[in-house]
């Protein structure tokens, strides 16, 4: 058994794998598969609208899974299509997510209430929502910094249910029994309205009874240009820009100059309509149809649409994760028991994680058109994926399951970090302007992110140290020596990228503001990371640190990498501040507090340590 176990365990994680590339099939008489890749225009960016409800279902409630009061379990799509097309239906779903006491009293809510505790309906909130835009109202007129945590939660709420709110007057109104039947008798009535309103302006006499229901209308229809989230409607074939994509609302307005309604406004009034009456066949035919016409005009869009569908279904970041954490706990184990077939295992889910971590990243280049880190969401990935090849280089030489423990680990964290990063909205935003230069995304960003990776690999690396001397007894003479050696190489690797990306930082800064240098937080916290890596070397090479004291360095190098990466988003201030997040502070702040314990522990005396095999000093 011990003989084979890699193998076995290698044939399962591939097996897995291949499950999950596996073509999604409808699991219903509707095409969903199909209409998911349907795509659209949504902040500067055309996507599918799988990619539409799975990121709107992180916003509104943290994850994309959704239950029907009844039991059944909801795919993102068919949770989209009913917002858009029944929405009295998903109002009763419960998907915007409320964790603050103060504003479940707000509603006069109870945990117990909520699926989960935390999320809830659409209905449960509705009869306060006065009160909600009341509470909104004095926390917008109080600066940021000052809010409190309870003004932050309803802030965040009013924002979660006003984009549930444009969602739902995307495509059709949601007070529409047939919102086709309804466009229909527009365009009849339309040729009257018009002479209607020419009579009118040239005040002759005219049907006032057209004339009115006409205006109704065009009431309706500018509710739904002004509210609606998406921009389903391709631009005209003659239009010069065709990323000038529009909402429905905002097409049926200009029905008026046209005189006539744009046809791909019905199609999407015949979906709503054949979703919202359950008619399978009618709806997988317009799907169809809809498709090929895009197809014809947007072959690439098209193409993309399917490539994104495609990599939202298989998920290769939370699939890796799971590969890490079991690469992880395999490898440790290894010490226990089992080391060669327990640590070629975890080597091998390493290498399988990576390899989809690694193809996640070169889908989400070839879908945005850019290199690998725009934003801090793909930072995360980065991260750990740079991390992840040092460690596989360093099992690789070593082959005591070190470089597995740390690979799985650091590539799980990242993976958990990014995910939370992916509760703010999509991942592939549209570039800031000052941002939108992919020489330089592909330079100064790329390696000052490596830069980054390393460092927090040699911290990992004395982590380990500091905990199998400490708390175990398997730090040996050849682990420790094995481990030093590590750190050492890894920090030198660290400072040569970070110090190359800091000054190409500092080129593109020139370029991109007139000046090389103007001590920015961010600037200052790349610096940081360049100082302290050379004083850890500087250290080693003096003598004044040996095993112990190295490893000390490296941990807190955790803390400065931390800072630059995280800390100086929070500050708000800077030209490097791009509107990054708060919210982790805490968590930042937590993380900090624990490297600098376990650095106290590892200035305990010899004696308090319980690795005496080894050369600890």
């Amino acid at each position: 058994m011990k003989k084979y176990f890699p193998y076995i365990v290698l044939t399962l994680g591939l097996v897995f794998v291949a499950a999950t590339l596996a073509p999604t099939r409808n699991k219903t008489d509707f095409d969903l598969v199909g209409v998911s890749q349907i795509p659209v225009l949504v902040n500067g960016r055309i996507k599918p609208l799988d990619t539409v409800a799975r990121t709107s279902l992180l916003v509104l409630q943290g994850r994309q899974r959704v239950v029907s009061p009844d039991g059944r379990r909801l795919t993102p799509i068919e949770w989209l299509l009913d917002v858009m097309a029944r929405s009295e239906l998903a109002d009763t779903y419960q998907t915007i997510e409320i964790v603050h006491p103060d504003v479940l009293a707000l509603f006069n809510l109870k945990v117990e209430d909520g699926a989960g505790q935390k999320r809830f309906s659409y209905n449960q909130i509705k009869p306060r929502l006065d009160e909600l835009e009341k509470q909104a109202r004095l926390a917008d007129s109080v600066e940021g910094p000052r809010r409190s945590t309870f003004q932050k939660a309803v802030l965040q709420l009013y924002q979660n249910l006003h984009l549930y709110g444009r969602l739902k007057y995307s495509l059709v109104p949601p007070d529409s029994p047939s919102f086709l039947v309804e466009i229909k008798r527009f365009q009849e009535m339309l040729p009257a309205a018009i002479e209607a309103a020419k009579a009118r302006e040239a005040k002759k006499p005219y049907d006032e009874k057209i004339f009115t229901q006409v205006r109704e209308f065009e009431q309706r229809f500018d509710f739904m240009a002004q509210n609606g989230y998406l921009l389903p409607i391709p631009a005209a074939a003659d239009d010069p820009n065709q990323a000038n994509w529009k909402q429905v609302g905002r097409s049926l307005l200009e029905t008026f100059g046209t005189g006539s309604v744009n046809p791909n406004v019905m199609v999407f009034a015949g979906l709503a309509g054949a979703w919202q009456k359950q008619m399978p066949k009618e709806f997988n035919e317009i799907a169809a149809i809809y498709r090929e016409q895009l197809a014809m005009r947007f072959p690439g869009q098209i193409r993309r649409s399917l490539v994104e569908t495609r990599f939202n279904s298989a998920e290769p970041f939370y699939v890796a994760a799971e590969f890490y954490v079991a690469a992880f706990l395999l490898a440790v184990f290894s010490w226990l028991k089992w080391p060669d077939a327990l640590r070629r295992s975890a080597f091998w889910l390493m290498t399988i994680a990576f390899a989809l971590t690694t193809a996640g990243i070169l889908a989400r280049m070839w879908l945005e058109a850019r290199p690998p880190v725009t934003n801090l969401y793909s930072s995360a990935l980065f991260v750990g994926w740079a991390a992840v090849v040092l460690c596989l280089v360093l099992e690789g030489v070593y082959k005591n399951a070190i470089g597995s423990v740390a690979g799985g680990f650091v590539g799980f964290c990242t993976l958990l970090i990014a995910h939370h990063l992916a509760l703010g909205g999509d991942t592939m935003e549209m570039m800031r302007a000052v941002l939108d230069s992919n020489f330089w995304l592909a330079t100064h960003v790329v390696t000052i992110t490596v830069g980054y990776g390393a460092t927090y690999l040699a911290g990992l690396l004395g982590l380990i140290y500091i905990i199998r001397g400490v708390f175990t007894p398997s730090l040996d003479s050849a682990t420790a020596g094995a481990i030093d050696r590590m750190v050492y190489g890894i920090v030198c690797f660290a400072t040569f990228f970070s110090f190359v990306g800091t000054v190409l930082g500092g080129i593109w800064g020139d370029q991109a503001w007139g000046r090389f240098w103007g001590w920015d937080p961010k600037e200052n916290g790349a610096l940081i990371i360049v100082v302290w890596n050379a004083i850890i070397l500087h250290a080693r090479w003096g003598g004044l640190v040996k095993q112990r004291g190295l490893m000390c360095l490296a941990v807190f190098g955790n803390i400065v990498t931390s800072w630059s990466w995280f800390g100086v988003n929070m500050l708000g201030v800077g030209l490097h501040s791009y509107g990054f997040m708060d919210q982790a502070f805490w968590w930042l702040l937590g993380f900090i507090l624990s490297q600098l314990a376990l650095i106290a522990i590892a200035g305990l005396p010899l004696a308090k340590w319980r690795s005496f095999a080894g050369r600890v000093e």
